[in-house]
């Protein structure tokens, strides 16, 4: 495979010369040489593989972006994917939760160090939820707070699966880990878990007094210009192409998940443990302004970059607010990945390139990518760092 070197070098010169003029960067003309030779790599690795379709954007240093596609957003039809075809980008959308949060904390409407209790402890249903009067803000954004899983309980999957269309309360998910035990003290472990999420969805909504996605349209995706980003709030999604999440999978038990232009379950159910639709380039532009510090107050990124050991993820990893911090070959990442039945999303950013890379899959079977994600991430990466 030929080297991303000369176009890259190309951009970054450019790029710093930019800057010490005080001019603003443009588009320079090494950008399609470097498109040509990512779109090689990932030509490639679809030919390797045995997935439909993926798109994958880039962000340079100097901020400019591009998207790129490969394989098939229908592969019965075979309808060439685009940059441009929407995937649900699973956890990955927990970052909008967690920006929004942090917005407020600026604010001085919710403490990071507050106990939950404060904010939800008059619902009744507060007591049955596990470690309810210890658990702290922070620890829902980082996972220590001991709270498990609804989403893969079989009670739950059934459930879904038997009611495609119900619309679901937060309240109801929780109700899946009602009078049950924690699986640890809150602070004293670690165990990913989107129930943190909608609960700290629920505070957001709570000192708010408004839907979250109406408070993090306004506040993130609409403010930073995220134009191919959309919640995910229902059985039909604008431009979201086909999923494929494997036969006999618990989540609708089909392979295909849209059926008729409408998902088999109903999406909607995921909201702040992900809920977002969105692009390759949208995610990789989204990953360099949040950890950056332009999404929310910059004097917060280092709260947010503070990690605590998330072994499930790997070895050295850790996991701060909202955010997977990974050492690599090419150098530490901020990012996350996503999972939602039917796609699979990585980003990551880059901090000593300023570099931001990201790629969506329409399956969720694992074996079928020849490679995972974030290894495709830090090959190119590194290939464009040379």
């Amino acid at each position: 495979m030929r080297s991303i070197v000369k176009p890259f070098l190309f951009v970054t010169i450019f790029a710093a010369a930019a800057a010490a003029s005080g001019q603003r960067p443009v588009a320079v003309t090494g950008t399609n040489a470097l498109k040509k030779e990512i779109q090689l790599k990932l030509d490639e690795w679809h030919k390797a593989g045995k997935f439909p379709g993926a798109t994958f954007g880039v962000v340079l240093a100097n901020g400019e972006s591009f998207g790129l596609a490969v394989g098939y957003s229908d592969r019965v039809a075979k309808t060439p994917m685009k940059p441009t075809d929407r995937m649900l980008a699973g956890s990955t959308g927990k970052t909008f939760a967690v920006t929004t949060a942090l917005q407020l904390v600026k604010e001085g409407k919710i403490g990071l160090d507050d106990k939950i209790e404060k904010y939800l402890g008059t619902e009744t249903w507060f007591a049955r939820l596990p470690n309810a009067n210890d658990i702290t803000v922070r620890q829902l954004m980082n996972h220590t707070s001991g709270l498990v899983r609804y989403e893969f309980k079989d009670t739950f999957t059934n459930d879904l699966t038997a009611n495609p269309e119900k619309v679901w309360k937060p309240a109801e998910l929780l109700s899946y880990l009602f009078d049950t035990k924690a699986a640890f003290e809150a602070g004293k472990g670690w165990d990913y878990s989107d129930t943190n999420y909608i609960v700290l969805g629920m505070i957001i909504e709570k000192v708010t007094g408004k839907k979250f996605y109406d408070e993090a349209n306004k506040r993130v995706v609409k403010k930073l210009k995220l134009t191919n980003t959309i919640p995910q709030d229902g059985l039909a999604i604008k431009g979201v192409v086909q999923g494929y999440a494997g036969d006999k999978n618990p989540f609708g038990g089909k392979d295909e998940m849209i059926a008729n232009g409408k998902f088999i379950i109903n999406p909607q159910f995921e909201w702040t443990g992900g809920g977002w639709a969105s692009t390759g380039e949208d995610l990789a532009r989204w990953a360099k302004m949040m950890y950056e510090g332009k999404a929310f107050d910059d004097s917060l990124l280092p709260q947010m970059l503070d990690g605590v050991a998330a072994p499930m993820l790997g070895r050295e990893t850790k996991y701060g607010l909202g955010v997977i911090i990974r050492k690599t070959s090419a150098g530490t990442t901020y990012g996350h990945s996503g999972f939602f039945p039917g796609y699979m999303t990585d980003m990551m950013y880059f901090p000593d390139s300023k570099i931001a890379v990201a790629v969506q899959v329409n399956t969720s079977v694992p074996q079928n990518l020849g490679k995972p994600l974030g290894r495709l991430l830090v090959e190119i990466a590194e290939a464009m760092k040379q």
